[in-house]
């Protein structure tokens, strides 16, 4: 893997998060200053082009996950070609946003969740970059970076952005959503997120030693809690619509994170194949 340190930090766009450098908004960086490059991979195409550009000194590289128009399912998404090619270009950490539904009733569609932990409950997705012949066990105790994830809550706290600071979050096979009952299962296990993305790719992450944090959007409450106060059945145009009304919102933490993340890595991630071996 050839690294030349095109970009330092790498964001992964969610549902209804295809861009981030736009002219039109005097708020947002501005993509004459940016660039897209096409990439491949030793495990296919990227997702979609990768958008390179400079926030507040730093070299930032974007990918919406699901591609411009939301052309891969969660189950399709090329992972491992999204997290080698940020690999590729010099990322060692990743802010990773993610539109999620609400297993708690105490978590309400528009607050933010800083998760630390994940189930996964998917099937038959390319998961590792491991698989012989030479073998690597990483730890997944902790998958997310724990200085990345204080820098997000403190960034949510100074703009006054309601949030939660952990939470695990169940990941599901998708597209379609998940029934009452095991919707049920899930709230009554104890988790209070639901998403479709966040499986393999932090695992992923972590095989690569990159850091990687994810801000989760709430933006509907899970089928388990249909009918506790007048709550209805999640359908992709609810998510779609709640997105839309707080993607201001996400951006704006995201641009708030890049520009206090620190340039060097005190966290735990950067060794995390240390002892990975047999």
């Amino acid at each position: 893997m050839m690294t030349d340190k095109k970009a330092q930090i790498g964001i992964f766009g969610g549902s209804g998060f295809y861009s981030l450098f736009d002219n039109a908004d005097p708020l947002r960086p501005s993509s004459s200053e940016a660039r897209e490059i096409e990439m491949d991979t030793p495990y296919g195409k990227p997702s979609d082009k990768i958008t390179i550009g400079e926030i507040a000194g730093r070299k930032v590289a974007f990918l919406p996950r699901h591609g411009r128009g939301h052309k891969f399912a969660p189950h399709t998404i090329p992972y491992k070609a999204n997290l080698w090619a940020f690999k590729e270009l010099g990322v060692e950490k990743i802010i990773a946003p993610t539109a999620a539904g609400s297993l708690q009733s105490n978590i309400k569609p528009g607050e933010f969740v800083i998760c630390d932990q994940f189930v996964d409950r998917t099937h038959g997705r390319a998961a590792t970059f491991h698989d012989g012949p030479k073998v690597l066990h990483v730890s997944c105790a902790d998958p997310y970076c724990s200085e990345m994830r204080k820098l997000a809550i403190d960034s949510c706290r100074r703009l006054q952005i309601p949030v939660h600071e952990k939470g695990a979050v169940v990941v599901v096979e998708g597209p379609r959503f998940s029934t009452k009952a095991e919707s049920r299962w899930y709230q009554q296990a104890g988790f209070e997120v639901i998403n479709m993305t966040q499986y393999p790719e932090a695992a992923l992450a972590r095989e690569l030693a990159v850091c990687y944090t994810n801000i989760s959007l709430i933006t509907d409450f899970d089928a388990g809690l249909v009918g506790c106060d007048g709550i209805k059945a999640v359908d992709a145009k609810e998510v779609v619509d709640v997105f839309n009304k707080n993607i201001s919102k996400v951006k704006e933490l995201v641009l708030e994170m890049v520009k206090n993340i620190p340039d060097e890595r005190v966290c735990e991630c950067k060794n995390s194949l240390a002892n990975a071996g047999m």
